[in-house]
């Protein structure tokens, strides 16, 4: 008998947000607490962004690891009924500390912050493995798009 706890299943991504591919950037959620989420995403050596960016040697852009940390923790937002829609309105103190290449799985790990008057806030955290890729603090809205933040 194993000490482990169960594992518990998440609804797909596709159910909960509304991207699509090609610009859908987590693939599934492994965890999810009631001030934390964890997702995963395996970048695959056919992404259409490798071609340009640095064809050389093909690294994730830096821009994409943070969507995808704005994607995680929309994902909490929906899920949990906190907003019906999320926009990604703020990144501070953005940092990357090592590069993603084609074949690499990486973890979204999201620390829910303040949730109120529709913002929503997050610590976001990208590994590969054992290995700190990046890290950002994230801002969210739920209200009306097109509607002017002070």
């Amino acid at each position: 008998m194993s000490d482990a706890p169960p594992s518990r299943s998440y609804p797909s991504v596709e159910s909960v947000l509304p991207h699509r591919e090609p610009f859908l950037l987590i693939d599934r959620v492994v965890d999810m607490g009631e001030r934390h989420i964890v997702a995963v995403r395996t970048f695959r050596a056919d992404e259409h962004f490798f071609r340009g960016h640095f064809p050389e040697h093909p690294v994730v852009p830096g821009v994409l690891l943070v969507e995808g940390l704005a994607q995680t923790m929309a994902y909490f937002a929906l899920q949990n009924r906190v907003a019906q829609r999320v926009f990604l309105v703020g990144i501070e103190k953005a940092r990357f500390r090592s590069i993603v290449e084609p074949g690499c799985e990486v973890t979204f790990e999201v620390q829910i912050g303040e949730e109120r008057f529709g913002m929503l806030t997050g610590h976001g955290k990208v590994r590969a493995g054992t290995r700190r890729i990046a890290d950002a603090t994230l801002s969210g809205y739920s209200g009306e798009p097109g509607k002017v933040l002070g």
